[in-house]
C-alpha cells in the first residue's frame, strides 16, 4: 500500500491562502490530470471545499522499496511525497513553497485512510458533525472516477470511508443536534410546528444569522418568507436570495398578521416588537398561534409577549441551552464516531491483508494443478503401455505427493538449520499437524 495524503484546512492555514490553493470546478479537471501525470503517481483524487484542499494519491512502489523496509524508509518516502506535491501545488497556484511550509500536513499509508473517515463523518469539520462534507468528497471521487484517475488501492479507501460515514450516521447522533444559533432557531420551529413548508415566516433583520435563519427555511422548504430590516436594498437584496418579499421595519405591524413564525435578530438597541403589537396581530388571526423566537442581545422582542396567551417566546438564552444540549450530544457522538473509525480501518487492513494472500493463493494452486496434469499425463502414459490400474494409481498418488511435498521439505529442512522455528511452527498450522508427533 503506497497511500499518502497532502493538504492544508480551516485549522492549519487562514482563509485568504485556503482561496489561493482551492481548485473550483472549472480547475480541478486539469489539475488532476496534471497531479496523475507526475513520475510514481498512480492515483489521485482532490478535494477542495471552503474550509480545506487535500490531495489524496496512491503511488508505485519503488523496486529498492520492496527490499527495505522499517519506519526511516517510510518517512523518507512519505517527506518526498509530500515535497513532490506541495512543490506542483505552488507552481499550480504560482505561490512560493515557503507560504505553504507551515500550513501543510501529510499522511501515509493507513493514516490516509483514518483522517478520510474522520473527514467523511465531519469530525474534522468546522462545525462538528456537518453533513456536507460526505457529499463534495464524494463529488471530488466521482470526477476522479470520470477521469480514469483512480481505481483500486485509492478507490478501496473512498469506498471504506463512505461506509463508516454511513454507519455513523446511522449509528450516532453526530449530525442530528444543532450546534448554532440559526440552525437551532429552525429545529426549535420543527419541534413546534410539524410541517413548516406551510408556513408564513417574518424576519426581522438582514445580517448573517437571519441569512442562516432564511437559508435553513429554504433547505426544509418554507417558501413564504418576509424580511424586514431598517434599510430596504439590504431587506430586500437578502430576500433576493430565497425568493421571499423584503420590507421595511415600519412594516411589521402588517407583515405580523400574516406570521406562523417571526425571527429577530437586529443590532437595536430598543425592543422592535411590543406587546401590544403582537396582541393586535393575534386578534386579527382569531388567535391562531404564534412562535417568535429573539436572537438579539439586547432583545428585539419584548418579554411581556412571552406573556400573551398565543404567542411563544423564545430568547437568545432558551436557544443556547438547545445549542449546549448539541454540542454535548455532538460529543458523546464524536466519542462513538472515533470507535467505529478504528474498527473500520481494522476490517480495512484485513481486507488488504486478504488481498495481499490472492496471489500467493493463486500461484499455490497453479503449481498444484501443473503436479497434478504431469504425473496424470505419466499415469495415462503408462495405462497405454498395459499397466494394471492399480500400479499406475499407486504410482499416481506417490508422485504427486512426493512433488508437493519436495520444496516445502527441503525449505524445512533449511530453517530447521538455521533455528527458524517460527517457520516450522507456521508449517504445522497450515497443514493442521499434530503437536504429538515426534520430530
Amino acid at each position: 500500500m503506497a497511500l499518502a495524503l497532502v493538504g492544508i484546512n480551516h485549522t492549519t492555514a487562514a482563509i485568504d491562502l485556503r482561496e489561493r490553493v482551492a481548485f473550483p470546478p472549472e480547475i480541478v479537471t486539469d489539475a488532476l490530470k496534471q497531479v496523475a501525470a507526475l513520475d510514481t503517481v498512480a492515483e489521485v483524487v482532490i478535494v477542495s471545499t471552503c474550509n480545506r484542499t487535500e490531495i489524496y494519491l496512491d503511488f508505485a512502489e519503488p523496486e529498492q522499496h520492496e527490499a527495505a523496509s522499517g519506519e526511516l524508509v517510510a518517512n523518507r518516502l512519505l517527506v518526498d511525497r509530500q515535497q513532490l506535491i506541495t512543490r506542483w501545488l505552488c507552481g499550480f497556484h504560482q505561490l512560493p513553497e515557503a507560504q505553504l511550509a507551515s500550513c501543510v500536513y501529510s499522511y501515509g499509508a493507513e493514516d490516509v485512510v483514518r483522517h478520510l473517515m474522520k473527514v467523511a463523518c465531519g469530525l474534522d469539520s468546522k462545525v462538528l458533525g456537518e453533513p456536507q462534507i460526505l457529499g463534495q468528497i464524494k463529488s471530488a471521487y466521482a470526477m476522479s472516477k470520470d477521469l480514469q484517475v483512480v481505481s483500486s488501492e485509492l478507490g478501496r479507501a473512498f469506498q471504506a470511508a463512505f461506509s463508516i460515514a454511513k454507519e455513523v450516521r446511522t449509528d450516532t447522533a453526530i449530525g442530528e443536534n444543532p450546534v448554532s444559533v440559526a440552525f437551532a432557531a429552525v429545529a426549535l420551529a420543527e419541534r413546534i410546528f410539524s410541517n413548516l413548508n406551510t408556513l408564513s415566516v417574518l424576519l426581522i433583520g438582514a445580517g448573517r444569522t437571519i441569512e442562516l435563519v432564511a437559508r435553513h427555511l429554504a433547505d426544509r422548504g418554507v417558501s413564504k418568507m418576509v424580511v424586514a430590516n431598517r434599510t430596504l436594498d439590504n431587506a430586500l437584496e437578502l430576500a433576493a436570495k430565497f425568493s421571499a418579499h423584503g420590507t421595511l421595519l415600519s412594516d411589521i405591524p402588517e407583515q405580523l398578521i400574516h406570521a406562523d413564525i417571526v425571527v429577530s435578530s437586529t443590532n437595536s438597541q430598543l425592543p422592535l416588537l411590543g406587546k401590544g403589537a403582537v396582541e393586535r396581530a393575534l386578534r386579527k388571526r382569531k388567535h391562531k398561534p404564534m412562535l417568535l423566537i429573539d436572537l438579539a442581545v439586547p432583545r428585539d422582542i419584548e418579554a411581556e409577549v412571552g406573556e400573551i396567551a398565543d404567542a411563544y417566546l423564545y430568547t437568545v438564552d432558551d436557544i443556547s441551552d438547545v445549542i449546549e444540549d448539541g454540542v454535548k450530544s455532538r460529543s458523546e457522538a464524536a466519542n462513538q464516531a472515533h470507535s467505529i473509525i478504528e474498527r473500520g480501518i481494522e476490517d480495512y487492513l484485513k481486507q488488504l491483508r486478504s488481498l495481499n494472500a490472492v496471489a500467493t493463493l493463486r500461484a499455490f494452486r497453479e503449481k498444484a494443478d501443473s503436479i497434478r496434469e504431469q504425473e496424470l499425463q505419466r499415469a495415462l502414459k503408462a495405462l497405454e503401455k498395459g499397466e494394471s490400474a492399480e500400479t499406475v494409481l499407486a504410482a499416481l498418488a506417490r508422485g504427486i505427493t512426493q512433488k508437493f511435498i519436495h520444496s516445502p521439505s527441503v525449505q524445512l529442512k533449511k530453517a530447521s538449520a538455521e533455528g527458524r522455528a517460527d517457520l516450522l511452527q507456521l508449517t504445522r498450522e497450515l497443514y493442521e499437524l499434530d503437536d504429538d508427533v515426534a520430530p
